[in-house]
């Protein structure tokens, strides 16, 4: 049980390390906070939030994976090397396509309640 319980432990510490280290997670974390406070604001239905929370969670997952991967490039070796750049490249890739969908999904979600309340 210790081990099961070591495990929470440890990805709550990866979780903070990101929060304390990681630029880029501290904005997407910014953004979640946005459209979270849009969400409450326009008072969106529960699919929408369940859509913009898995959205989020993806973005944010990404993220992590991106930089354990940068710093796992970064111990194998400091020397400049093609292939690396291209792990690093691709796994920012990866972070911005799901980027990209999320504005794109927000767009789609939050459209109609703009609507409506301009409409007021």
């Amino acid at each position: 049980m210790t081990k099961f319980f070591n495990a929470f432990v440890f990805a709550f510490r990866g979780i903070g390390l990101m929060i304390r280290h990681d630029r880029n997670f501290k904005f997407h974390l910014f953004a979640l906070l946005c459209v979270v406070s849009l969400g409450i604001y326009l008072n969106i239905a529960a699919a929408d939030w369940i859509t913009i929370i898995l959205t989020s969670l993806l973005v944010l997952s990404l993220e992590a994976i991106n930089a354990a991967l940068e710093k796992l490039c970064d111990e194998i070796t400091e020397e400049r090397k093609e292939s690396i750049r291209n792990i690093k490249d691709i796994a920012a890739g990866a972070v911005l396509i799901s980027a990209i969908g999320a504005v794109a999904i927000a767009g789609f979600v939050f459209y109609p309640y703009l609507v409506a309340c301009s409409c007021t």
